[in-house]
C-alpha cells in the first residue's frame, strides 16, 4: 500500500472520528504527496514519498522556530501537525548507524583521521548514502565531533 493510500485511509478514519486537526494535517500531507506525483507524472517511489514527508516536517519546524512565542495558536497547530506527520516519516538513522557510515566512507577515501580540510570531500561522499535516512545537520555535527 502506497503512502498516498495509507494517508487517505487515515484521513477518512480521522473524519469519521471527528478529529478535525488530524484530518487537516493528513489532508495537507496528502495534497503534498499528490502534487509531487503530478509533477513527476508517475507514481512516487517509497524514497520519494519519504522525502516529501521530511520536507513538510522541516518546513513545519522552521515555522515553529520563526513564530513569536506569544502566537500560541500557531505554535499549537504546528506541533499537532508535526506529531501527525512524524507518524508517516521514514525511520531515521541514529548516531551509531551514522558513525558506522562515516567510518565506512573514511575507509573508502583512505582518510585515517579526518581534518576540517577534508570535511567537504567526506560530506560529498557521505550525504548520498544517508539522504532521506538521516538529518544532514546531525550528520555534519557527528562528523565534526570525530575530527581532530
Amino acid at each position: 500500500m502506497s503512502k498516498i493510500e495509507e494517508v487517505r485511509s487515515a484521513m477518512v478514519a480521522a473524519m469519521k472520528a471527528g478529529d478535525k486537526e488530524r484530518k487537516a494535517a493528513l489532508s495537507f500531507l496528502l495534497s503534498s504527496l499528490k502534487n509531487k506525483a503530478i509533477d513527476k507524472r508517475a507514481d512516487l517511489t517509497e524514497e520519494e514519498e519519504g522525502q516529501v514527508i521530511l520536507k513538510e516536517i522541516k518546513q513545519l519546524k522552521e515555522t515553529l522556530d520563526m513564530t513569536p512565542e506569544d502566537r500560541t495558536d500557531i505554535i499549537d497547530e504546528c506541533k499537532k501537525r508535526l506529531s501527525v506527520l512524524e507518524e508517516y516519516a521514514p525511520k531515521m538513522m541514529d548516531e551509531t548507524e551514522i558513525k558506522a557510515v562515516i567510518t565506512e566512507v573514511l575507509a573508502s577515501l583512505g582518510i585515517g583521521q579526518p581534518t576540517p580540510k577534508d570535511k567537504g570531500r567526506i560530506m560529498k561522499e557521505l550525504m548520498p548514502k544517508v539522504k532521506g535516512k538521516a538529518d544532514g545537520k546531525l550528520v555534519s555535527d557527528i562528523l565534526t565531533s570525530m575530527m581532530a
